[in-house]
């Protein structure tokens, strides 16, 4: 039988379930009415590959990327199999390049050439995989340091001349070949340049033993780089800072024949490179 003092507590206790249970009943609802109110309707349900295809181009040609992107993306999905799904990938892949997004850009040209050996644009997809990793646009703040791509990491160049390389050795004939040979010749530089700015680096710090080693490391790797000026030059004044006067004379004579117009003969210093492309 139940006692009357616990009978309060009880119908406490009751209250408290009912206040509960109509609680989360509220949550419930709550989340079924979110969930139905923020489903997304596919705008491009009933539409075709092809119709999809033309407004991924229109957004992308104003530059609206990331909406291009899921585009392609659908366009690869409905057209599997199909060139149309091949062009889509590769025009997916620009459009990462155009966004600022080299690894994706490069992940999907990967795949690209992966799945499509004997694809008739395999060429163009090896020219834009060396371009994305090419990309000497270094934005503002090179501007105002007067940075230059050989005073960067190395693996995207290295990247991008293996790409310009396969695309030149498998493809001669290509109409991509001129450009993309002109930019392996400006990478040969900026690698031969890159171990420039190392041996200064040793040169300034007093470290001239290593800056020989270094220039002279140039000179045997990359003959004939327009960055063997730059390389002789240091060589020369490292030579004289071990004060090893005939080494350093030798290496002058060489600089002036090898560089009769050179600045460094009449200056003392060079001038900025040119751009890449007045470099070969």
């Amino acid at each position: 039988m139940l006692n009357i003092p616990q009978l309060p507590m009880l119908l406490k206790s009751h209250r408290l379930l009912v206040q509960l249970a109509s609680f989360l009943v509220c949550i419930g609802l709550s989340s079924l009415m979110s969930g139905c109110a923020t489903k997304e309707v596919d705008p491009t349900a009933g539409m075709s590959p092809e119709k999809i295809y033309a407004d991924a181009k229109e957004d992308a040609s104003l530059g609206a990327y990331d909406k291009a992107i899921k585009l392609f993306d659908k366009v690869e999905g409905r057209a599997a199999g199909t060139p149309l799904a091949q062009q889509a990938q590769i025009d997916k892949a620009f459009a990462h390049y155009k966004n600022q997004e080299p690894a994706q850009a490069i992940a999907t040209l990967d795949r690209f050439i992966k799945l499509n050996p004997a694809s008739p644009a395999l060429d163009y997809a090896l020219y834009l995989k060396g371009l994305v990793s090419f990309n000497d646009d270094l934005g503002l703040f090179s501007k105002i340091t007067q940075q230059d791509l050989s005073e960067r990491d190395q693996k995207a160049a290295k990247e991008s001349f293996d790409a310009f390389k396969e695309l030149s050795t498998r493809f001669p004939e290509s109409k991509y070949v001129p450009d993309a040979q002109l930019r392996m010749g400006y990478i040969i530089n900026s690698l031969a340049q890159y171990e420039v700015h190392v041996a200064q680096y040793y040169f300034n710090r007093g470290a001239f033993l290593a800056a020989v080693n270094r220039t002279q490391q140039v000179l045997a790797d990359y003959p004939g780089a327009p960055a063997n000026e730059d390389a002789l030059f240091v060589l020369m004044k490292s030579y004289e800072a071990l004060d090893l006067k005939q080494l350093r004379d030798d290496t002058r004579r060489i600089l002036e024949k090898t560089f009769p117009k050179s600045e460094y003969l009449t200056l003392g210093y060079r001038k900025k490179n040119s751009p890449w492309w007045k470099l070969w």
